[in-house]
């Protein structure tokens, strides 16, 4: 019923978050227990974007070959990414999620893909169409990620 997502912990020299994020892995019974019975109920709610991101976050760790596992990276700073995979030493993916059908990434996101090295940036939105952002990020649904993961590329 929890998913407890683990910081990334890379020697990188910076002060890193230590304590691991905690996800109720059903958005369902979140809104049952919060008694969001309607979408607009739930648009009109505090938790809609930590549900969106836990409901994406399931998906996405279903989606992972075996063997593989995720981590998130903050540092005292700021710099945060919600996501992190690493599929070999030398690929290691960043993806932040967010509700906005126009999201828009934080310095920090950027901070934190130079600190961890990512080889490839994602951005997974709730839209249906892929396109680049800026600084070599791709904006993908989440039935893309889930290829993307599922194929290890």
């Amino acid at each position: 019923m929890i998913r407890t997502l683990r910081p990334w912990s890379g020697n990188i020299g910076k002060r890193l978050v230590k304590a691991p994020k905690i996800y109720i892995r059903d958005s369902g019974l979140v809104h049952a227990l919060l008694q969001l019975k309607t979408i607009d109920d739930l648009l009109g709610h505090p938790v809609v974007g930590a549900s969106w991101e836990g409901f994406v976050l399931e998906n996405l760790l279903s989606s992972l070959p075996v063997g593989i596992t995720p981590w998130f990276y903050r540092t005292s700073h700021g710099a945060e990414i919600d996501l992190v995979i690493e599929l070999s030493p030398d690929v290691r993916y960043a993806i932040e999620i967010k509700r906005s059908m126009t999201p828009v990434l934080s310095k920090g996101f950027y901070l934190g893909c130079e600190d961890i090295e990512a080889s490839k940036r994602f951005v997974v939105y709730p839209g249906k169409e892929s396109f680049p952002g800026s600084k070599d990020v791709m904006i993908v649904s989440l039935v893309t990620m889930m290829k993307i993961l599922e194929e290890g590329s």
